[in-house]
């Protein structure tokens, strides 16, 4: 497992990327909003010393709504995301 990462504390393994010789570790950060009575979802990709973040792109009812929002991403969308960040 990757070394922490800000948030790392409220982040759940979802699982990895492999594409060749290149590999990420996913992570789900959520954090509630007290305000809106919500929940708030991004995403971690972790590779070695390499760090990419989403910006807050889940807002649902639950922890486990923003887990079940972010299973409906394809490993070809969470490429996209990887390497539209990596800019």
């Amino acid at each position: 497992m990757s070394a922490p990462f800000p948030g790392s504390e409220r982040a759940k393994h979802m699982g990895e990327l492999q594409r060749g010789d290149h590999h990420w570790e996913v992570f789900v950060e959520t954090q509630l909003d007290g305000e809106l009575s919500a929940v708030r979802g991004r995403v971690h990709f972790l590779s070695g010393g390499r760090h990419r973040v989403t910006s807050w792109i889940f807002l649902e009812r639950s922890e486990r709504d923003v887990q079940e929002r972010f299973g409906e991403f394809s490993a070809v969308e969470l490429w996209h995301f990887v390497e539209a960040l990596e800019g």
